[in-house]
């Protein structure tokens, strides 16, 4: 009997790098998901704190009131100290006078800033006297507003 004529073991042929498989493709859309969701939330929070901080801030203003020029400077500050934390600084930090109320009123429906009791904002801090029409109470109601009109944008 003659001997058969065996083949060598034939292996299978290496598996090739494309295309990847289907998982290998959702992982860079779930990783830039990820870092989106991540993102938002990390604004949201930070928008969150600084509004819960100023408002805390506020409050305290409030019950310490002494000086009304000081208080008006130390309200105009805080505003814009909240402006530039949850928006973009170029957009805000250069802003004074007129275009600095109009930013404030920008989300308000009655623009109380520029055209009403927030108008001492603008440029009390400069004079040498607080303005006589400087009503810190509806200032404060105001800026209370504001602020949670700040904290709704998240």
């Amino acid at each position: 009997m003659e001997p058969l004529a065996l083949r060598d073991i034939r292996l299978p042929e290496d598996i090739g790098w494309w295309p990847p498989a289907p998982a290998w493709w959702l992982l860079p859309l779930l990783l830039i998901l990820l870092i989106l969701v991540g993102r938002y939330a990390y604004r949201r929070l930070t928008r969150k704190t600084a509004v819960k901080r100023a408002q805390t801030l506020l409050n305290r203003m409030r019950r310490q009131q002494s000086d009304t020029k000081q208080t008006l400077t130390e309200l105009s500050a805080l505003l814009r100290r909240v402006a530039i934390g949850t928006e973009p600084r170029a957009g805000v930090a250069q802003l004074h006078g007129q275009a600095w109320l109009e930013y404030l009123d920008r989300k308000l429906p009655d623009a109380p800033f520029s055209q009403g009791v927030g108008r001492c904002l603008a440029d009390s801090h400069y004079r040498p006297a607080p303005a006589d029409d400087a009503d810190l109470e509806a200032l404060f109601a105001l800026c209370e507003r504001w602020l949670k009109q700040r904290g709704k944008l998240s």
